[in-house]
């Protein structure tokens, strides 16, 4: 499983920046490769296998949030909750459709500076870049995402940030 050597280190990482917390991170980590095990078959086959073990990653996270809420509040607190997260979901996964939709390049430096954090000197610098270079590909690259939302997802912007958008099947 080369793909989960080349990735657990950033997997880790960003569950760690995401959750806070190392350890509760660490069990994240685990119960992903787990899940990567399960699909073993699937996952040594991916083309995109980063993108498919950081959306098992925000969905375990998603999962692990969902299940303390259980724990602690009620099941109609949990039922408001879900209304509240379900739009959120929908756009994520909408978002991680189109992104493995842009070229590999457009992709790679959204992935890196704008998922994971990566800074844009320190992609630069792998890339054996200039910042200026950089900083225009980053523009690109986002504005390539943002055409590609509004016109599969049908996303529409106002002066807070997404307004509506309609689910692609």
């Amino acid at each position: 499983m080369a793909a989960w050597d080349e990735n657990e280190q950033a997997i880790k990482s960003w569950l760690v920046k995401k959750t806070g917390d190392h350890d509760q991170a660490q069990d994240l980590l685990q119960d992903i490769f787990i899940k990567a095990l399960q699909n073993k078959e699937r996952f040594c086959t991916l083309t995109h296998a980063k993108s498919w073990l950081f959306t098992i990653a925000k969905n375990s996270m998603i999962d692990s949030y969902r299940q303390a809420k259980l724990e602690i509040g009620s099941v109609c607190s949990e039922a408001a909750e879900e209304d509240l997260h379900a739009p959120i979901v929908n756009l994520q996964q909408c978002l991680l459709r189109v992104l493995c939709e842009l070229d590999e390049n457009d992709k790679d430096i959204i992935e890196r500076c704008d998922m994971q954090g990566l800074s844009q000197i320190e992609y630069a610098q792998s890339r054996g870049l200039s910042l200026t270079a950089t900083k225009s590909r980053v523009q690109r690259a986002r504005k390539k995402l943002r055409e590609q939302m509004i016109s599969s997802c049908n996303v529409k912007f106002d002066q807070q940030g997404v307004s509506s958008f309609t689910p692609r099947k």
